[in-house]
């Protein structure tokens, strides 16, 4: 807004303040992705048609098999597989391995996820055979959920006894919104990601999120849950902590929630996730204090015994990441039989923008 003023001669200058901030990433949903126009018409040429268009509309609602497609369409096998073939060859939809099953998910690619997701607002979900795909789908997921909780109930005892020892997992989970859910970011991946919690309460601020586990028992779960949940920008898939299946600078948080104790090489881990973030990324870390229930050492697999402070500091430093937060949740309870829960919130120090804002003064004279 200028501001008119008189010099010493009497004429009439306007001094315009002019605001100029370098955002960072978090801004990245206000410019729109652009691609040549060979590849924008080869992509509409594989959306046109109905049994694959049908395909994107299902996958949007979530990850499915070949088998899954096969029944829901109701449509051979081979069939299904060269639209598949279609849709993977142009990038609008990508593939996974778990175990003898692969999984269809809708294209990662910003372009690509864009076009499909403008396409599929459009169709209408109350006409045939669209409104008959989507009773299907639901059977589908219903039978994986039915699966998913005769697993979960057959080891909730034990799940259960672990709970009662520390803080619950709402004043956590709290705690863990506050402090990621400040601006809306594009890429989410959890490191044994088991139920799909992290990806589940953080699902609002993130464009796309990824689960990596290799328990296909939790991948059931966490599919169920999310499926429950009415989350359709997450996905999970089978993978090695170690090795995950990621490219190097791809995501803007990675979270490690309840994992590092069955690692026998946790630094290995932190240094994945640090290769996996892109520049000021964050990591955030959640597990145990130092403690003494041996228990878990013999009947749960835990390796370590909870982590100091200076060991995921040190962790930390080796993968290139600077600690910015520390909050500890100490349940009451007797001395040694209860855990304590630790977060650690650490950021890639490599800065993407730099985080400041300038100002400065134009002035422009007016002829009296």
């Amino acid at each position: 807004m200028g501001s008119e003023r008189f010099d010493e001669k009497g004429c009439i200058f306007t001094q315009i303040d002019i605001n100029i901030s370098l955002y960072r990433l978090e801004n990245w949903m206000l410019t729109r992705p652009l691609t040549d126009l060979e590849t924008f018409v080869d992509s509409l040429k594989a959306v046109a048609e109905s049994s694959r268009m049908r395909i994107l509309f299902l996958l949007s609602r979530g990850d499915l098999t070949v088998s899954d497609l096969t029944e829901i369409l109701n449509q051979s096998q081979p069939r299904v597989s060269r639209h598949l073939k279609v849709l993977l060859d142009e990038r609008l939809i990508g593939r996974y391995q778990e175990g003898s099953w692969a999984y269809f998910h809708l294209a990662e690619q910003t372009f690509e996820r864009e076009l499909v997701s403008g396409l599929i607002s459009r169709i209408d979900s109350s006409q045939s055979p669209v409104d008959r795909d989507l009773e299907r789908l639901e059977s589908v997921k219903r039978r994986r959920q039915e699966r998913a909780a005769s697993y979960f109930q057959s080891n909730a005892a034990s799940w259960d006894r672990i709970r009662s020892l520390h803080v619950p997992e709402e004043a956590v989970e709290h705690s863990i919104v506050e402090l990621i859910g400040e601006k809306p970011f594009r890429s989410m991946l959890d490191l044994g990601t088991g139920t799909g919690r992290m990806l589940e309460i953080l699902s609002p601020f993130y464009q796309h999120g990824i689960g990596v586990d290799m328990s296909r028992e939790m991948l059931a779960i966490a599919r169920a849950k999310l499926d429950d949940a009415g989350i359709t920008n997450a996905q999970v898939r089978q993978g090695d902590i170690y090795a995950p299946p990621a490219e190097r600078d791809q995501f803007d948080l990675v979270t490690i929630h309840q994992v590092l104790h069955y690692l026998d090489q946790p630094g290995r881990a932190i240094a994945e996730a640090g290769r996996v973030l892109r520049p000021s990324g964050r990591l955030l870390i959640v597990d145990f204090a130092p403690h003494e229930v041996e228990f878990l050492r013999e009947d749960h697999a835990h390796v370590r015994l909870g982590f100091t402070e200076r060991q995921i500091a040190d962790w930390l430093e080796e993968a290139a990441l600077d600690l910015e937060t520390t909050l500890e949740f100490e349940p009451q309870g007797i001395a040694g039989e209860n855990l304590t829960v630790k977060l650690w919130l650490a950021r890639d120090r490599r800065l993407l923008v730099a985080d400041t804002e300038h100002s400065h003064h134009q002035e422009t004279e007016l002829s009296a």
